[in-house]
């Protein structure tokens, strides 16, 4: 049944489906509006110029030109440019939103349609629409109505009611700075009720200090009329501000500066994120200049290490053995400082094994129990059923002692210390709003407490280097920005909980591994086992450390061919499967990366037994690999002893 009243607007429809015109007309139609319709985005465009309407429902999949386009020609129409467009789309994808939006759109309504939602969105925008058109036409009263004095402040009373609906803190001070007028964005804003501040001085109400930034905005009324910039306030609860604000004056009947209008838009939280991101940056291109170094480092330092033991089988005389003593330690000193450097970036990546992290966690809670004070309660919650991870045991431990030393600190009247761990899957929801997660299985290692808790201005840089709240000499800062750097490392992620006078939670995400890991020690008192002419291929870019590889092994007894890229290995192992036991895998060559090569070996011989080597100890790539061939990791630089045990140990695997 069709409404029996005055037409509420006109709306053009434009969708190539003759059916959903239908629809959409009837139902529209019997809500009051007079509607127009067009199935292709030529003859809408003509038809909007001819007789713009005052809305348009725009389909954006449609034949001829589609509706991005039919956007962008009426918004760069002067006649149509400010008719409000709405978005009709069966599309879910975020960037087409986003591209929509960006061309002047204000809405989307998502197919199939909800008609009483259509009818909303619609009454929403008119209004706006209206309200726009309201207000662009008593401003322009204003403007002429501002000469007569008694009736300034009248037209102010009557703005008060459209200023109040904004979001944007709004007011309006005099020439002492006094606040005469605050609209309920300002409220919001600052905390402070008109009541409260109207009358107030501005400087002393929104200001924490008198400073130069200030005195700009005066300045540049004076000689154009308006001013924007940035400006730092302060709310009524003390919490620091960011703004954009905008001046403009306001005259009296004589054209003299009578006030001054300010609109103040919080932007806050998105230099928090610019902060954040520009951060995030920096250290992300710092972890790839020293990624880099470090890799052309452990390249440079494996062939000398190896050398050196080389030389200590033949230079007996005690003068040389000193000399290629020093020459070892220092070398192994280097390594170390690469791998610290890491530490800041990445997280450094030591021996990766199998681990079961309910041994470690059991580990953390006998140190807790016997160490901290009796006033802390500390608890564990293991799954029975927790799958392994890939990792080195001494990093996830240091990552589990520095969180729970934290939560011991941040108890200092005691309370409860919690450790959890747990099986997770993350799904595609949860990948997309964490940006360092992928889609798989976890486990979840959640270390809680019952303490002080972090506020929330801090909590963001509690992870930063060197930033720190506890009493100098307690504290380096270095804690936590290692455990991240430890955990980005094994390719898991953060998190962090937390609330003031109720305690802290972390979460920390670490992917479960299937990886199969041999289990076998070596007395480093036993001798090495000679090889007896087993074919081992050395896949190498690097020539100082295939050819030192190639002799150490040689003299070893066995036999070697080496490969000085990714193609060349596969061509290899495809002429000599037969006899080639193991491949020396370099992780990072050219023409073929470490997870393509090894997917080819794995096809050319299911059966294959590789071990993968690492010049750069943060190697994202090594915890990405999920492949029963790797038998091992190998970590450069390394010493002619452990390629000999590596490579030992994965000829006995069985």
């Amino acid at each position: 049944m069709r409404v029996n009243s005055t037409d509420k607007g006109i709306i053009l429809i434009i969708d190539d489906t003759p059916t959903n015109l239908e629809i959409l007309l009837d139902f529209l139609e019997n809500h009051g509006y007079k509607v127009v319709v067009s199935e292709d985005g030529e003859s809408a465009i003509e038809m909007a110029e001819y007789a713009p309407p005052d809305l348009i429902l725009l389909d954006i999949i449609m034949p001829g030109i589609d509706g991005f386009e039919t956007c962008r020609r009426l918004k760069a129409n002067q006649v149509t440019q400010d008719i409000p467009i709405i978005f009709m789309t069966a599309l879910a994808d975020n960037v087409d939103k986003v591209k929509g939006l960006n061309l002047g759109a204000v809405d989307y309504i998502t197919k199939p349609l909800e008609h009483e939602e259509v009818l909303a969105r619609i009454n929403i925008h008119l209004r706006l629409q209206n309200l726009t058109k309201k207000l662009i036409e008593q401003n322009v009263r204003l403007e002429e109505e501002i000469k007569q004095r008694q009736q300034a402040q009248q037209k102010i009373s009557e703005q008060a009611a459209l200023l109040d609906i904004a979001t944007d803190a709004i007011f309006v001070q005099d020439l002492s700075n006094n606040i005469v007028f605050w609209n309920k964005g300002a409220e919001r804003l600052y905390g402070w009720e008109a009541e409260e501040a109207i009358g107030k001085n501005v400087l002393e109400l929104l200001y924490k200090e008198i400073s130069p930034e200030i005195q700009e905005p005066l300045e540049n009324l004076t000689y154009t009329g308006e001013w924007l910039g940035e400006l730092n306030q302060v709310t009524k609860d003390g919490k620091n501000l960011i703004v954009t604000s905008r001046w403009t004056k306001v005259l009296d009947s004589n054209g003299q500066l009578k006030s001054i209008l300010v609109v103040n838009t919080d932007i806050t939280e998105k230099k928090q994120l610019e902060s954040q991101f520009l951060r995030a940056q920096r250290m992300e291109s710092l972890g790839v200049l020293a990624g880099g170094i470090a890799h052309d480092l452990n390249n440079v330092l494996t062939p000398v290490l190896m050398a050196v033991q080389l030389l200590e089988t033949k230079l007996h005389d005690e003068q040389s053995q000193q000399w290629l003593q020093i020459l070892e330690n220092n070398v192994n000193r280097g390594a170390d400082l690469i791998k610290q450097v890491l530490s800041f970036t990445k997280g450094i990546s030591g021996e990766r094994t199998t681990l079961q992290v309910s041994h470690l966690i059991q580990e953390i809670k006998q140190l807790a129990s016997e160490t901290f004070p009796k006033s802390i309660c500390v608890n564990t919650n293991i799954n029975r059923d927790l799958k392994t991870v890939l990792g080195d045991a001494t990093q996830l431990h240091q990552v589990l002692l520095n969180l729970v030393v934290n939560a011991r600190d941040a108890m200092p009247q005691g309370g409860i210390l919690k450790i959890e761990a747990n099986n997770i899957y993350i799904d595609e929801h949860y990948a997309r709003i964490n940006i360092d997660s992928k889609i798989g299985e976890y486990i979840l290692i959640s270390v809680s407490d019952t303490g002080i808790g972090i506020d929330r201005n801090i909590l963001e840089r509690i992870f930063e280097p060197f930033f720190t709240t506890k009493e100098l000499g307690k504290g380096t800062g270095l804690g936590l920005s290692t455990v991240v750097g430890i955990v980005k490392s094994h390719g898991g992620f953060i998190n962090v909980y937390s609330e003031v006078g109720k305690g802290t939670e972390f979460r920390v995400y670490l992917p479960s591994s299937e990886i199969i890991e041999i289990q076998q020690s070596l007395d480093s008192t036993n001798l090495l086992k000679k090889g007896r002419g087993q074919l081992i291929l050395v896949a190498e870019d690097e020539e100082p450390i295939r050819n030192i590889t190639k002799t150490v092994l040689e003299i070893n007894g066995y036999r070697v061919i080496t490969a000085a890229d990714g193609a060349e290995a596969i061509l290899l192992y495809r002429q000599y499967q037969s006899e080639i036991k193991v491949v020396v895998l370099d992780m990072m060559m050219p023409y073929l990366d470490a997870s393509a090569a090894i997917r080819l070996l794995e096809e050319i011989n299911p059966e294959v037994k590789i071990i993968a080597v690492s010049g750069l100890a943060s190697n994202e790539t090594i915890t990405e690999i999920n492949s029963a061939c790797v038998k091992i990791f190998l970590s450069k630089p390394y010493t002619s002893t452990e390629v000999l045990n590596k490579l030992q140990m994965v000829i006995d695997y069985k």
